[in-house]
Parts: C-alpha cells; structure tokens; sequence
C-alpha cells in the first residue's frame, strides 16, 4: 500500500529529499522529540486505557486505527489515532478536502461545507477526543519510531497531496508533526492556503526556540479545545 500511496506523492511532484533543514538541525529537532516524546508517553499510559475503554464501549471497530499518510519527502507511513469515528468509507472527506485545497483564502468565512462538524460519522466519544486532541495521542508512537516529529506540517493524506499545486508541495521538506505553527494559530478555523503558509513560514524560520515555543503555545490550545 506504501507504495502506491508513494506512486500518488510523486505523480504530484511532491517525491523530494527532507532538505529543508541541515543535519546539525535535524539532529537537534531528534534530540528533543526523543526528551519530550519518551516521558510523555510514560505519563500518558493512564490516559491512554481510560480513553481506550470509552472508545470500546462508544461503538463497534478497533480502538487505534492506522491511516496511510504522506510524509517527509512524500512518503507513506502508518499514522496511528484513537478511532472517533464509525467504521465507515472516506468519500465525504475526499470531496471535503479537494474543495478546501482549491477553495480561496476566505472560504471557512463563506461557506460552512468547509468545516465538517456536523460529520455524521462521528461518535459521541469522538467529538470530545476531536476536540481535545486526544484521538492524536498515539502519535507519539509515531515520534518515537521517527516517522514524525513533535513539531512540523500536520501529515497529509494522499488524496490530499494528489490535489496539491507544485508550491504545496514545499510543506514535505521536513518531518511531519504532532503539532506546528498552523495549529496553533487557529488549527481546522484556517484555509488550506493559510495553513501552508504558516507551514513553509515555521521551516524558513526554523530554529530550536521556536520549536519549544510552539510546543508550550500548543498547552493552552488544547486544554481549551479552540479552533477545533
């Protein structure tokens, strides 16, 4: 399946090299996924069963899911999540994506379709999971295997990336993360056009401060389960 999802990547023009940052600054961005990633999941393991047991009794299916997502250099990778949702096809948020991808800059403020809250697909479980980001906390797992970091572009699918215009593509350059400067300046409330933005704006101004900076601007975030 990897593969395919890889074939999708490059058929967009988005197959490239991680390139964005230098290896010193790779290492550093490692470095510190490793510090916080590896405690974090030890204190998160309470969390985990009790959000596991609510997801079991919510509704029928498995508790994580995996998720093909498009990652550094426009490769596939596993993405693991608490499922929020029914078991059920994908159709509606393929069309939702294409829309938002070539919609422009203000089409949150012109037309709801762009925000799928009202996605029947949702559990009741899910939507507190959703807005908390608690159905993101297996993620971490992602980081420990180094197939994501704690900070960068949130990883994209691949029906996604097969509607990316050649610039998007740039957002690939470096590993994707748990959370990043999009996120924290107004997460799903963005245009698809803002949000890349915002991503190429954290790799040209890469530096170790600002990846703890928006780690802690994350804290408020999602305590407070804004722009959800």
């Amino acid at each position: 399946m990897h593969s395919a999802e890889s074939s999708i990547a490059t058929n967009a023009g988005c197959e490239r090299e991680c390139l964005a940052l230098s290896r010193p600054q790779l290492i550093l961005k490692r470095a510190l996924d490793l510090f916080v990633t590896v405690p974090l999941l030890a204190l998160c393991v309470p969390i985990y069963l009790v959000v596991a047991i609510c997801v079991r009794i919510s509704s029928s299916g498995p508790v994580i899911f995996r998720q093909s997502r498009i990652g550094c250099g426009g490769h596939a990778f596993a993405l693991f999540k608490f499922r929020s949702m029914i078991v059920a096809t994908d159709e509606a948020h393929r069309e939702y994506t294409r829309r938002w991808i070539h919609a422009g800059e203000d089409a949150r403020q012109k037309d709801g379709v762009f925000k799928l809250e009202a996605d029947a697909r949702i559990t009741r479980v899910g939507h507190f999971l959703r807005k908390y980001s608690l159905d993101e906390l297996p993620q971490l797992l992602n980081v420990l295997r180094g197939e994501m970091s704690l900070v960068g572009p949130r990883p994209a699918m691949s029906y996604e990336v097969a509607n990316y215009e050649p610039w998007h593509c740039a957002r690939l350059n470096v590993p994707p993360g748990l959370t990043g400067l999009a996120q924290v300046s107004g997460r799903n409330l963005l245009s698809f056009t803002n949000m890349v933005e915002l991503d190429l704006e954290y790799i040209r101004r890469w530096s170790m401060w600002n990846e703890i900076r928006i780690l802690l601007r994350t804290i408020p975030v999602v305590m407070h389960g804004t722009g959800h």
